[in-house]
């Protein structure tokens, strides 16, 4: 009876440092709101990565809403979102250097500003004034409602692709072309 005993307390102790590895992986249990995403996508030789936070509609007015028009926004919650570039591509026929970049634009009703900041590892507001890296005028379009901000390639081609930023209705597509 004494050593089962002692093989239950040792099985229990385990179990309690298992369980415990596994609480202090996850930030002390606390699950955020908005989710850690990250994307990659191979076009022509070069790997394009996107990471960002996911941050959710709730039922609530997205753009002219909680994020207003003519002012700059990163698309993303807590760190700024970002998309590095293992090579030179052209973003929207514009050339884009091989690097990481923080993704900022400015919605409008018509017309959307997308920006790509040399700032990489900043938070997700206050804008960085004054480094850019690229502004490029893009035409949103309308999509089925998607509850979670998200980044995804519809369409990738041998040395072409597009990225979309979709967020409930919007979808804002982004051609990206290998160099």
């Amino acid at each position: 009876m004494r050593s089962r005993w002692r093989h239950c307390r040792r099985l229990a102790a385990l179990t309690v440092a298992v369980v415990g590895l596994g609480c202090g992986s996850s930030g002390g249990g606390v699950i955020p709101k908005s989710q850690h995403a990250r994307l990659e996508q191979r076009v022509g030789r070069v790997l394009v990565t996107v990471e960002y936070s996911r941050p959710v509609a709730r039922g609530r007015r997205l753009f002219g809403g909680i994020v207003p028009y003519s002012k700059e926004w990163n698309p993303g919650a807590d760190a700024a979102s970002a998309i590095g570039f293992s090579g030179d591509v052209l973003l929207e026929n514009q050339p884009v250097a091989k690097g990481t970049y923080s993704i900022w634009a400015i919605p409008g009703s018509e017309r959307w500003t997308l920006i790509l900041s040399h700032a990489a590892n900043v938070f997700h507001e206050p804008y960085p004034a004054g480094k850019d890296a690229l502004r490029v005028s893009i035409r949103p379009e309308t999509g089925p409602h998607m509850e979670t901000l998200g980044f995804y390639f519809p369409m990738v081609d041998a040395d072409s692709a597009v990225l979309h930023l979709h967020w409930g209705e919007t979808v804002v597509p982004v051609r990206v072309r290998a160099r």
